[in-house]
């Protein structure tokens, strides 16, 4: 196909330009987006009398009859074509005539593209956010069914304090809450402006309506700035920002459950379905899709690097560099939709093993600040008493037992002020059922934290 802006040149570019030069190999994914602003642009042109209204009929016919036939099969895209645009309005010329040749008519392939990647890319944040939707919810039903299930909560990596399982899941449940409302803030941004009519950066002398152009194509106003309107990207570095923080997330997620999976914890068992084995060792059940979740978190990480080094240094206006953005933005947003597909139905048939989780909880000391409270609300000032409980724990490690496995007479060489209610006190479900603070690890609250997390996801 030849190029749109052959007027000028004096002789044909050399074709390693040309396969340097072109887009049509990743922005022919926008063709819905880009036939979607076309047939608005030209029933703006044909209200304002820019162009007759058989022109505009004639258009859309076969616009409509373009994308008919890329659904069918009966047309494919030209990999020829240097971009999406070319393609859409040759192949719109070839089938109409004069009238393909004057959609064009007020606009630029600037603020066309403009328009297409924000048309793509709001219709893949409506996607994405259903992917995470269905994420929170497969993990509210985990946490729902293991809001009893004692198990050691961390710092450092070290056994810290009681919790649940179904309270550490929740936590990851809010996560994804804000990175939803992440990507809903990136779209309504997105949305405030629509660059359609700012031309290649200065306008046109048309007398185009650039608010009826938003308004059917649904953003709130056309941009103030017609320069601003080509040159911006800050919407991409946004959005692939809110999908690099999701995906931050997922992998934090995925490294638990790495961890849980491996003999080491053993607190959870992932379904056959969603591991893989070994070549060489047969005893192996491997966790790769939580491992390739981890590695696929950088590669968002370098999109999102790429967007903003493009962007950096550029002068106003438009520049090729630009160019880059597509590329960046669709493999974020596949990235994260792929871990979505793949992480929900894995989280949905893992096994819990709270048998396995309480153990490791009872070893760990993780009750030593209950005990220390318990000294405390005797009346024993809370250093002394945390000091005291470290001199017990201690003493338990060295004697390879754990603190509810000693004596009341042991524990009365410690402090007096130990009673037979110290194992109440700090026996593990109690250490998590004591801690009824708002956003505690006490079944209740891990309930009603699963309500408010619905709750919200109803309102949204």
């Amino acid at each position: 196909m030849p190029q749109l802006w052959q007027g000028r040149a004096s002789k044909a570019v050399d074709s390693r330009v040309n396969d340097f030069n072109s887009s049509i190999r990743f922005d022919a994914r926008m063709i819905e987006q880009d036939i979607r602003g076309s047939m608005v642009h030209s029933a703006m042109l044909g209200r304002q009398g820019i162009i007759s209204a058989r022109d505009v009929e004639d258009i859309h016919k076969g616009l409509k009859g373009i994308l008919a036939d890329l659904h069918s099969g009966a047309l494919e895209i030209d990999p020829a074509a240097e971009d999406v645009h070319t393609f859409v309005e040759q192949t719109l010329t070839a089938r109409v005539g004069d009238a393909g040749k004057r959609l064009h008519t007020g606009r630029s392939r600037n603020d066309q593209v403009a328009l297409d990647i924000r048309l793509w890319m709001r219709d893949e944040s409506e996607a994405l956010q259903a992917g995470i939707r269905e994420l929170i919810e497969a993990i509210c039903r985990q946490a729902e069914a293991g809001a009893g299930y004692v198990m050691p909560g961390y710092t450092h990596l070290q056994r810290a304090q009681p919790v649940t399982f179904g309270h550490q899941l929740m936590a990851y449940a809010w996560m994804l809450l804000r990175d939803l409302g992440r990507l809903q803030d990136a779209t309504a941004r997105m949305n405030a402006e629509c660059p359609l009519g700012s031309g290649a950066l200065a306008g046109t002398t048309y007398p185009i309506d650039r608010d009826y152009t938003a308004r059917e194509l649904g953003f709130d106003a056309p941009c103030a700035n017609s320069i601003d309107g080509v040159s911006d990207r800050d919407f991409c570095i946004e959005f692939v920002s809110a999908v690099a923080t999701c995906m931050m997330h997922l992998s934090r997620l995925s490294e638990e459950i790495i961890l849980w999976c491996s003999w080491e914890f053993k607190f959870v068992e992932l379904d056959d379905a969603f591991t893989t084995g070994s070549s060489i060792m047969p005893q192996k059940k491997n966790p790769d899709v939580t491992e390739l979740i981890r590695g696929k978190t950088g590669r968002v990480y370098g999109d999102l690097n790429t967007l903003l080094v493009m962007m950096k240094g550029i002068p106003l206006a438009y520049d090729k560099d630009m160019q880059e953005d597509k590329e960046a933005v669709f493999d974020a947003a596949d990235t994260l939709a792929l871990c979505l597909r793949t992480l929900t139905p894995m989280l949905d048939t893992m096994r819990p093993l709270p048998e396995n989780m309480r153990r490791a909880a009872a070893k760990g000391f993780i009750n030593a600040t209950d005990c220390a409270d318990y000294l405390t609300k005797k009346g024993m000032p809370f250093r002394d008493a945390y000091k005291c409980t470290g001199t017990m724990v201690a003493a338990c490690i060295a004697a390879d037992k754990t603190l509810e496995e000693l004596t009341l007479e042991e524990f009365k060489t410690y402090s007096p002020l130990f009673e037979e209610d110290v194992y109440h006190a700090i026996d593990l479900t109690t250490c998590c059922e004591g801690r009824t603070s708002y956003g505690g690890p006490a079944k209740a609250s891990v309930l009603d934290q699963i309500a408010k997390v619905r709750a919200k996801l109803a309102e949204q």
